[in-house]
């Protein structure tokens, strides 16, 4: 197996083989014997192993079944599916512009009941208006030099928000008090979207939070994520969108998010730090 260009993507594919290496230690029996009660060559073991061959789900059922371990199989194949997933380029993502970015994630926002948000650089997607957005995806265009298709992103992003007033869906969002803060497009730009967050926390389906600047944190702040029911999370860095399915690594990212909830105001609280910002906007 060749080394995979993403040097995440590859140490995930490493940490895989290193894990069913344990697995097998943990049993106390030698690749040969591992084989024998998997059926199949001694030289396959030690080509999974190693990572020079990707394992099939089969495989690590097989591996984890000879070892006693099948409890451990669900978290393993996840994260062998993982592996060749979880990291795509921005790049690659956007190369043909931003609508059909936005259109993708349709099905899985309208099939997803509980949504966990939490944003500390921009206001979340969900909760955008279409002025905010436009401005966002304008700066995003610039940057990464994507063909401009900014007004179909902005309409296909509104089309998808839709999940928010329809279906059976609810949407636990916590952000930093630095989000109200941060000039995305102009003051009147601004002022719509703030205001738009106060009109928005009053849907039944919203419940948003604001953790203050002056709070004595438990959590730290750390990059923007979303929980799709208990079962994905999207992770996004500079350069590439990461998708986590692995179960140990959504429970870690919920209980982030909780403690983050934790240190977030609510109600009358979160209300009176967007107003204030509001306030701010001319000064």
């Amino acid at each position: 197996m060749s080394q995979h260009p993403s040097s995440a993507v590859q140490q995930a594919r490493e940490a895989l083989a290193a894990r069913l290496r344990d697995v097998r230690l943990d049993a106390g029996i030698t690749g040969r014997e591992l084989a024998i009660r998997c059926g199949w060559h001694e030289a396959k073991s030690s080509r999974i192993e190693n990572a020079r061959t990707p394992p099939s789900d089969a495989d690590i059922r097989a591996w984890c079944a000879a070892c006693g371990a099948d409890d451990q199989a669900p978290d393993l194949t996840a994260a062998n599916r993982q592996s060749t997933e979880m990291h795509v380029e921005w790049r690659r993502l956007q190369r043909s512009g931003l609508r059909q970015l936005q259109e993708s994630g349709a099905t899985l926002y309208e099939r997803t009941r509980q949504f966990r948000v939490y944003c500390s650089d921009v206001v979340p997607g969900f909760l955008q208006t279409p002025g905010y957005a436009s401005a966002l995806l304008t700066s995003i265009t610039a940057f990464r030099g994507t063909p401009d298709d900014v007004s179909r992103a902005v309409e296909a992003r509104m089309r998808r928000n839709s999940v928010v007033r329809e279906g059976d869906h609810r949407f636990a969002l916590v952000i930093e008090e630095s989000v109200l803060r941060h000039r995305i497009g102009d003051a009147d730009t601004m002022a719509g979207q703030l205001g738009h967050l106060l009109s928005s926390m009053t849907l039944p389906s919203v419940a948003l939070g604001v953790i203050p600047f002056a709070l004595q944190r438990t959590v730290w702040p750390m990059a923007t994520f979303t929980v799709f029911d208990d079962e994905r999370v999207h992770a996004d860095s500079l350069d590439a969108a990461t998708t986590l399915t692995q179960p140990s690594q959504t429970a870690l990212y919920i209980k982030a998010f909780d403690g983050l909830a934790q240190n977030a105001v609510y109600g009358a609280a979160a209300r009176a730090l967007i107003t204030s910002a509001l306030t701010t906007l001319d000064a």
